[in-house]
């Protein structure tokens, strides 16, 4: 099951809205590039790598739909719809990155004119959701060697499928030890306000059949302390050159939770999200979302605040790499000191 895929009778980008989840399974099959940046603007789609695949698959929409006879003129037109694209969610660096490979390759092949630049993109959207599946079943090799059967770990936002073409980065880390035949016992955060956890984590987990318990987001803290907790393992949307790391709201007061009882936080990206343009992780945009996300959640079917209330709703916050343990990549399990770890995965990566 593919979270996003190209569909090219339509030709079409085909997804899983994820706002219906749990209660029903539907695909969106969006036609226009305007469908597909409101998708990942409105969290029809989300989670950095899921976000960076749907973003190229929406230039090489562009790019099919367009009606230009010459490659310069398509090429601008790219351009101006990349422009639309990269704005839908500021934090996820996937995004621009995917954007920046299709342009790269729609630019190679202008000097064959404009249907060679149309073929270009495509095929290289294609091959960045390709990749991704192979990155995170590499991303789950290296970190389920890092647990052990009959391990109970904390897991913070939806790392899984969902949020990746296929497979997962954190949560693919478990998958991957079940199915290795080591029994994990997840401890789900709700990760409120979109309940991104309680929803989505869960509905995976449910499919894989791996033991979970949903628990708020504030209960972490207590089970950590308990001592049963081995490990806490989240994604992350921006990792900056340092090691800091930018991720679902919450991550950070689990990080601080983690540190404080001596228990292991690990952070499972694939090296597309590493930017090392941004020294630290105070310098990395933080999206700030609609109000309403939080006030509307209810309690008894009533809106939990009272009329006239205001409320602050950031999506994201950032961790400073002192309190990471590890960072689980493609090119395997990265340890401080992050800023050379990093500089040597990108550089080995390359080239591959």
């Amino acid at each position: 099951m593919r979270t996003v895929e190209w569909e090219p009778q339509g030709p079409a980008v085909r997804l899983i809205d994820q706002r219906l989840l749990p209660q029903r399974l539907e695909y969106l099959e969006l036609r226009t590039p305007a469908a597909v940046a409101e998708a990942i603007r409105s969290m029809a789609v989300r989670g950095a790598p899921a976000i960076g695949a749907t973003a190229a698959f929406g230039l090489a929409l562009a790019a099919a739909n367009s009606r230009a006879h010459r490659a310069a003129q398509l090429l601008q037109e790219m351009e101006q719809i990349a422009e639309t694209l990269r704005l839908t969610r500021p934090t996820a660096v996937n995004l621009r990155w995917a954007l920046a490979r299709v342009l790269r390759a729609a630019r190679a092949a202008q000097s064959q004119g404009a249907d060679a630049v149309r073929q270009a993109a495509i095929q290289e959207a294609q091959a960045i959701a390709e990749e991704d599946v192979e990155i995170n079943r590499r991303i789950g090799r290296h970190g389920a060697a890092l647990l052990n059967d009959g391990d109970v770990v904390i897991h913070h936002c939806n790392t899984g499928a969902l949020a990746t073409v296929d497979i997962g980065t954190a949560l693919g880390v478990i998958r991957t030890a079940h199915e290795g035949g080591k029994r994990i016992h997840v401890l789900v955060d709700e990760t409120r306000p979109r309940f991104q956890g309680a929803r989505l984590t869960a509905w995976e987990l449910e499919r894989y059949g791996i033991p979970y318990e949903i628990i708020s987001d504030n209960a972490a803290g207590y089970f950590l302390r308990t001592g049963e907790v081995a490990a806490v393992l989240v994604g992350a949307d921006r990792v900056a050159a340092n090691g800091d790391v930018a991720n679902k709201i919450g991550t950070y007061m689990l990080a601080l939770a983690a540190n404080a009882n001596q228990v292991p936080f690990y952070v499972a990206v694939p090296l597309s999200t590493v930017d090392l343009t941004i020294p630290r992780g105070q310098d990395i945009p933080i999206e700030m979302r609609d109000p309403a996300e939080v006030l509307q959640v209810q309690y008894r079917g009533q809106p939990i605040a009272p009329p006239g209330a205001r409320a602050r709703n950031p999506a994201f916050d950032v961790t400073p790499h002192t309190l990471v343990s590890a960072l689980i990549t493609e090119q395997g399990v990265l340890k401080p000191p992050f800023a050379t770890a990093l500089r040597r995965a990108m550089q080995e990566a390359e080239g591959q």
